[in-house]
């Protein structure tokens, strides 16, 4: 029996092949075989998960060499190479994740606010102070949120989760790093009170914040808190979590045994600072 040819495959099968590709194949790789397969890789539906997270922006990695070229601009940068992948998506995106290394711009935010309306999960970089309204002004346009994930705590978390809370009648799912304090607490508590999963993994949590998510978010299914500092897990804290599906609490720990006191106390420098810095540190050593 004659095997067909891989060109002469429907459309709607090379779509449904392709979008299972990441962005970088998709751009560069599979659009140069043939007409049929430029046609397929060009599809909206190819374009509903915008995975950032693993490809290499630098300007001289081989990724982004092959796309200048192919594209014939004079130098690579994130924010293009965004602007064309949404405009393929055609507002179909629903799964945005960014890459963790690079903190997204004010133009970043805005374009996935005006093009990405239907979106559901949110993965974010580290946010500027002075980009943060931005991103408060975008979650009303994201009515269908479901998850939304962190690299870092924002300053106005407290306006963020009464703003989910208004304009996101779906959303379950919150990831966050950094120093969660009472006040912190208390907002996500106020303003998601139906959260079926949170992550605090590796953030500075105090055993009364901790346990007051516990009380007050009574729809939890999965509590994350991995890694954290401020508390030590006991029986007591296990049986106010037991009706918790899944409790994950692994690593962590109360101050004194990690000797962070000490550090925090002789540079006043904050976990969240910390992490920034050395953020920042690998982006310039990449550059």
């Amino acid at each position: 029996m004659e095997l067909g040819r891989w060109e002469g495959m429907q459309l709607d099968c090379l779509v449904n092949i392709f979008s299972k590709l990441g962005l970088d194949d998709l751009t560069t790789a599979v659009p140069l075989v043939c007409k049929s397969w430029n046609q397929a890789s060009v599809d909206p539906l190819c374009y509903r998960i915008l995975d950032f997270r693993h490809l290499d922006f630098n300007p001289s990695s081989p990724f982004a060499s092959r796309f200048a070229f192919e594209f014939s601009v004079p130098r690579f940068s994130f924010s293009d190479f965004l602007k064309l992948a949404m405009a393929r998506a055609r507002g179909a995106a629903v799964d945005l994740r960014f890459n963790s290394l690079f903190s997204a711009s004010s133009q970043d935010l805005s374009l996935a606010s005006d093009e990405c309306s239907k979106l559901k999960n949110l993965i974010l970089p580290r946010i500027e102070s002075e980009d943060e309204e931005l991103l408060l002004k975008a979650i009303s346009n994201w009515k269908e949120l479901e998850v939304l994930e962190m690299e870092s705590k924002p300053s106005v978390l407290h306006e963020l989760v009464k703003q989910i809370g208004l304009h996101c009648n779906k959303f379950q799912g919150l990831k966050l790093r950094g120093s969660i304090k009472k006040e912190d607490a208390a907002a996500i508590i106020g303003s998601l009170p139906k959260l079926k999963w949170l992550d605090l993994s590796c953030c500075r949590l105090g055993r009364e914040d901790l346990l007051a998510i516990i009380d007050g978010c009574r729809d939890l299914n999965r509590l994350c808190v991995r890694e954290c500092i401020g508390f030590e897990v006991d029986e007591e804290l296990k049986r106010r979590a037991s009706g918790i599906e899944v409790f994950e609490h692994e690593g962590s720990m109360i101050e004194d045994e990690c000797e962070l006191d000490e550090l925090e106390d002789d540079r006043n420098v904050s976990l969240e600072q910390m992490l920034m810095y050395y953020d920042d540190c690998y982006a310039m050593w990449l550059f």
